[in-house]
């Protein structure tokens, strides 16, 4: 009857337990006849630190994505970290609960005290017209960065925070992409079979007919994160990459 919360102290930890998440958390429930019921939180800082090495800046999302029965969240603001924690802890299926190592000093309102929020439901950030961005966890801030100077361009961005990196919440994406008709996703995770790879194949065979631009992928380089500062941010994503993406998907902007 408990409702155990595991803290993997970094989540490249997590590798090690593999096979208890995959053949156990995941699939008990299946494997039992429905018998028995696995709710269990697995949570732990991840993502690219700052000078933390390889072993220490690992983005896990892409490593979990495809096992059955396990729910992504993926948090960003301290309100929705508390409210979708008590989501995640609640919920009778096992969730992964991915929290970035450089947000822990992130500071801000975090609502009501019994606040819930919906572990599958995405925020809009930014409400906009001319490209929908996609992102989570820490490329929310670096998006919104971007999107600061693009304002001051002329540009007018939406910007949607994913969390729930599985499943998808394909409603709210569905209803910025109709509007935009541009899509760009900003993550951090690996490009080769990243959460960006599967949200980008899921677009394309659902929403192709509303896109007149092929979605587009800003991720992290397929090598080690180095532990020299400059070559790991030349390994992530940077907000003037996101500027010189717009750029490129929108035109030129129309003067205010």
């Amino acid at each position: 009857g408990l409702r155990p919360i595991i803290e993997g102290m970094n989540m490249g930890f997590l590798l090690l337990a593999f096979n208890q998440i995959s053949n156990n958390c995941g699939m008990l429930h299946y494997t039992s006849g429905g018998q028995y019921k696995v709710p269990v939180v697995i949570r732990g800082p991840g993502g690219v630190g700052r000078q933390l090495g390889a072993e220490h800046s690992q983005r896990l999302e892409s490593y979990f994505q495809s096992i059955p029965g396990v729910q992504l969240v993926a948090c960003s603001t301290a309100r929705n970290s508390k409210a979708l924690l008590k989501a995640a802890i609640r919920s009778d299926n096992p969730v992964i609960f991915f929290e970035h190592v450089l947000l822990y000093n992130v500071k801000g309102p975090v609502g009501d005290k019994d606040e819930v929020q919906e572990l599958n439901r995405a925020e809009v950030v930014r409400q906009g017209s001319d490209i929908t961005i996609l992102c989570y966890s820490r490329m929310r801030y670096v998006s919104m960065q971007a999107v600061g100077e693009l304002v001051t361009q002329g540009y007018d961005p939406e910007v949607i925070d994913l969390i729930s990196l599985k499943p998808f919440d394909l409603e709210t994406i569905y209803n910025s992409i109709k509007k935009t008709r541009k899509v760009l996703i900003v993550e951090e995770c690996m490009k080769t079979g990243g959460i960006g790879a599967s949200l980008s194949s899921t677009i394309g065979e659902n929403f192709i007919d509303e896109l007149d631009h092929e979605v587009v992928r800003l991720s992290s380089q397929d090598v080690p994160t180095a532990y020299a500062h400059e070559l790991e941010a030349a390994t992530i994503v940077q907000p003037e990459q996101v500027i010189e993406a717009v750029h490129k998907m929108c035109g030129a902007a129309v003067p205010v």
